[in-house]
This record gives C-alpha cells, sequence and structure tokens, in this order.
C-alpha cells in the first residue's frame, strides 16, 4: 500500500514562520540585490483567504522568487507549488532546501512513478505518493502557485495555456487569481544562471480573482484567464478580470 505524501509541511505554523523568516531576510534581499522590483494591484488580493490558484506567465528562474517575495505575506504564508518529483525530490536536502524556500510539493512528468525513501523519491513501480497532491492541497484549503504555460519562455514571449488550473479552479470552486511577471526575461532569459548585471528593472502585477461563469467551457475559461495576464503584461496595470476577452 503507498503512503501519499504528508501534507503537514503546508498546514504546520512553524514551517509557515520559517518560511516567512526567509522570505524576509534572505529571499527578498537577494532579488533585491540583482535587480530592481516593483510590485502593483496588492488591494486585488486584500482579504483573500482559503484555498485559490494563483496563475502567471512563465519566462525566466527569476519567477518563482519574484512571486514568493513580491506577494503580500497573506498570500505566501500558505503558498505552495508543485516541483518536479524527479528532479527536486531525488535528493532529500534538495527537496527540503525547495521547500523552504517555495513551500514545494512534488509533481509527477514524464510518466515516472516515485516511492518515498530515506533519501527522497526514488523510481518505482506502482502508485505513486506524489499522486494528486494539487487536489489535495486545494481541498485541504491551500493555495497554490500554476505557471499554465508548463515551461520557461525560449524567447521572451508568452506561450499558450495549459488548460488544468481552469479546470482544477471550475471543478473545486476556487478563485484563479491572475498575475504578470514583468521583466523576468530581460533580467535572466533561458540559459542564464544568475541575473545579468545591472538590476533591471522587473514587476509584478496582480489582477482580481477570476471565477469560471455558468455554463462556461473550461477551453474558454482558460482563454479568458490568459488574456487577462497578457494584458497586465502589456500594459503593466492591473485588470479586473472577470472583463478579459478570451482571444
Amino acid at each position: 500500500m503507498t503512503t501519499l505524501h504528508p501534507l503537514t509541511q503546508y498546514t504546520s505554523t512553524s514551517h509557515r514562520m520559517a518560511r516567512r523568516f526567509i522570505r524576509r531576510f534572505i529571499a527578498r534581499p537577494i532579488l533585491s540585490s540583482v535587480v530592481a522590483p516593483s510590485v502593483e494591484g496588492q488591494e486585488n488580493v486584500a482579504g483573500l483567504e482559503g484555498a485559490y490558484i494563483v496563475v502567471g506567465n512563465h519566462s525566466s528562474h527569476l519567477d518563482a522568487p519574484m512571486m514568493f517575495t513580491l506577494l503580500p505575506s497573506d498570500i505566501t504564508d500558505n503558498l505552495a507549488t508543485g516541483a518536479a518529483a524527479d528532479y527536486f525530490y531525488r535528493r532529500r536536502f534538495v527537496s527540503k532546501l525547495t521547500a523552504l524556500f517555495f513551500n514545494t510539493y512534488p509533481i509527477e512528468r514524464k510518466g515516472k512513478i516515485k516511492k518515498s525513501s530515506g533519501r527522497g523519491l526514488k523510481t518505482q513501480d506502482g502508485p505513486s505518493p506524489a499522486a494528486g497532491m494539487t487536489g489535495r492541497l486545494l481541498k485541504a484549503g491551500i493555495p497554490i502557485l500554476i505557471f499554465p504555460e508548463g515551461t520557461r519562455s525560449r524567447d521572451g514571449r508568452m506561450g499558450e495555456f495549459k488548460a488544468g488550473a481552469a479546470a482544477l479552479s471550475q471543478k473545486l470552486g476556487v478563485p484563479i487569481v491572475p498575475v504578470a511577471l514583468i521583466g523576468g526575461y530581460d533580467a535572466m532569459p533561458v540559459g542564464t544562471f544568475w541575473p545579468k548585471r545591472g538590476r533591471h528593472r522587473v514587476k509584478l502585477v496582480i489582477g482580481a480573482p477570476m471565477h469560471a461563469e455558468v455554463d462556461e467551457t473550461v477551453e474558454h475559461y482558460n482563454a479568458r484567464i490568459r488574456a487577462c495576464v497578457a494584458a497586465m503584461r502589456a500594459t503593466g496595470h492591473p485588470h479586473t478580470g472577470e472583463g478579459a476577452e478570451a482571444a
């Protein structure tokens, strides 16, 4: 019988306080030393509680650090994000480190199946302990972060959004929080391992929470979410979300 990956980390007060300390005294100072960050739209998520899905465009390794240091603390205190089980969860030290900085949970990719071990997760036939983590977290009231493009942009342009986040939002009745990340590609494009010199300007723009409309298809809802993120990315200002036109 397979033991599912525990949810203790995501509900623990001590874990939450440790992550808050790291964000404030380690991650945020490091980010501010290599880029010039700004954020707009915090009022759109004031008082937001429970489960929701933060979605954003993905163009740089700076995206996750930007999300976890620039979003309001009320959001990042509980926000969890998926990390490839076959890469980040092979070694216990790496998995613990990424969990502390980004509150990660394991997700499977390329059909690889994992099993818990003293050194992390290892490949083995059978059900995965990481199976269904995204849904389990949302049902437990834990908000999650998803980059719907699935991979970083290779040329700075925003790609198509996979419909997984929209489908989860619609199925579980949780809102989508659209976020646009601006400047990450110019500061740290694919193929680089550290931001360029000169403290490039980067910006996080937070839109108003979005919900699926009555009888709306997942495809149309997903297109509306993408249109909202694209509009904020183009203008550099928050969008209400609900008025975004699907492309």
